[in-house]
């Protein structure tokens, strides 16, 4: 009996190593291809570029992980890590999501270094905001195939930031879009915008791998592979049904899962970084002011203020349309409070060039001065003082009193006074042109239009006397004898 149950448990051991060397093989053979997958663009970003749009240092100082080779496991393995992280949503397993994990095990680990440190900034934020509405926190893995938690990134299609928003969602979601600013790039806000948006979603589909589809492609793309399948709602029955592009979308969102939070079985540890990612504080600002002018008077890297303000694209806070948050580092929020007037007016001429009004150059007069310079004035009006005064203008208070020889600060209202001297080209010397002169034969006066005109006209009329006298000379009547005019 005992040789029989034992002979039997051999034989189940081999069918049942027969039956894992044949899926095995099978994987293998229909396994997906890198060059047949259509990757996320943030996967296919050069890492150069994306650490230059990261403005971080990161450095190899001492750290006790130590990246080493990829390791390899079984599918199974795969499978069961998958199955076993506590998820609301279905993190499935097949040859296309091993695809993906290899992807980022293999050939992208370098970026799954550098991702895992941008992440102790961003995932905390993303959490909170999820947590807020009540969604799954996997979904803050999303930016990592959307952008590869980039702020500034910008796709083919024009989608931007983390969130990967196009300017019509974005708005949608009340993200301003300007010359000067773009929401779209801002951490937090792009963050609320794109919770709202899953969760919108998630009331339509109710299936959230659908979700993350229709966030790719947009949800008439998906509505079109669910009736074109015939009216399924599971996303692997409508996976050929969808654009080429949102395929792999979800099985690469399942490896972000995987990869992040499984990357010290492959060996991967996150990069260090000089710069530090946490003590960050916000203070709204309603002036406008360039990231210069923060920069110089804090000593703070220019780098280190894009980074916490990708928002504003062109290092310009346009406090004078509307505040604004500025996040800086906490030590270097309360400096800038303290020299907050020391900031705004530092070089202010140079980096904020736009005037307020330029009625002065049409309404008001230029007098030349000696030297090639002239004198810019000013109407004084009510509520005016020298101090706004040479604020409008640039200037000091010493120049406006000097200019305008003020003895005191006392000006009243409607006087005129020089607020800036303006240097002046002087005009081209005319060059010395031909006339032709018109000389009457009775006279050798100079020419005018008068003269000219008056001795054609007497010129014509002569001629014309003549040819009359012609004509009469000329006529007959009717018998052929001349007529003779009295």
């Amino acid at each position: 009996m005992k040789k029989i149950i034992f002979f039997a448990l051999i034989g189940a051991f081999v069918s049942n190593l027969a039956l894992y060397s044949q899926k095995n093989t099978s994987s293998a053979q229909t396994a997906v291809k890198d060059s047949s997958l259509i990757y996320p663009e943030s996967m296919t970003e050069q890492l150069s570029s994306l650490l230059h749009d990261w403005q971080l240092d990161f450095s190899s100082s001492d750290t006790p992980c130590k990246n080493g080779n990829n390791v390899f496991f079984p599918d199974s393995i795969y499978a069961k890590r998958l199955y076993s992280m506590p998820s609301e949503m279905e993190l499935s397993y097949n040859h296309v999501v091993k695809s993906y994990i290899d992807m980022y095990a293999g050939r992208k680990r370098e970026l799954v270094s550098y991702m895992l440190t941008l992440g102790e900034y961003y995932f905390p934020m993303f959490e909170e905001a999820l947590d807020k509405q009540g969604l799954p926190l996997e979904l803050k893995y999303l930016p990592v195939i959307e952008s590869a938690l980039n702020p500034v990134a910008v796709s083919r299609a024009g989608a931007t930031g983390l969130w990967q928003f196009m300017l019509r969602t974005g708005k949608g979601y009340d993200l301003e879009v300007n010359s000067l600013v773009d929401e779209r790039r801002d951490p937090y806000k792009a963050t609320q915008a794109a919770v709202l948006f899953l969760r919108d979603l998630y009331k339509i589909y109710g299936d959230w791998n659908l979700v993350i589809a229709a966030y790719n492609c947009g949800p008439g793309n998906v509505n079109k592979a669910i009736a074109r399948s015939g009216g399924k709602r599971d996303y692997w029955e409508i996976y050929y049904y969808l654009p080429r592009e949102t395929r792999g979308y979800v099985p690469a969102f399942i490896a972000a899962n995987y990869i992040m939070n499984h990357y010290v079985y492959h060996q991967i540890c996150p990069a260090s970084v000089y710069s530090s990612m946490s003590a960050l504080d916000t203070v709204h600002v309603a002036e406008q002011i360039h990231f210069d002018q923060i920069a110089q008077s804090l000593d703070i890297p220019m780098g280190e203020i894009r980074r916490l303000n990708p928002q504003f694209k062109k290092d310009i806070i346009p406090g004078n349309h509307r505040p604004y948050a500025l996040v800086l580092p906490t030590n270097k929020m309360f400096a800038f409070i303290d020299k907050k007037e020391e900031i705004l007016n530092y070089k202010k001429s140079t980096y904020l060039t736009h005037r307020i009004n330029t009625d002065q150059y049409l309404t008001e007069s230029t007098t030349a001065a000696s030297g090639h310079t002239a004198n810019i004035y000013y109407r004084v009006r009510k509520g005016d003082n020298l101090s706004k005064i040479a604020k409008k203008n640039g200037v000091t208070i010493a120049q406006l009193k000097s200019w305008n020889r003020l003895r005191s600060s006392k000006i009243g209202v409607g006087k005129k006074l020089v607020v800036k001297k303006k240097k002046v080209v002087p005009p081209p010397t005319p060059e010395r042109q031909e006339t032709i002169v018109y000389n009457r034969p009775d006279s050798t006066t100079t020419p005018d239009s008068t003269i000219i005109s008056g001795y054609l006209d007497e010129q014509i009329e002569k001629m014309e006397e003549s040819q009359r006298h012609k004509d009469d000379s000329e006529q007959t009547d009717l018998t052929g004898s001349p007529v003779t005019r009295n």
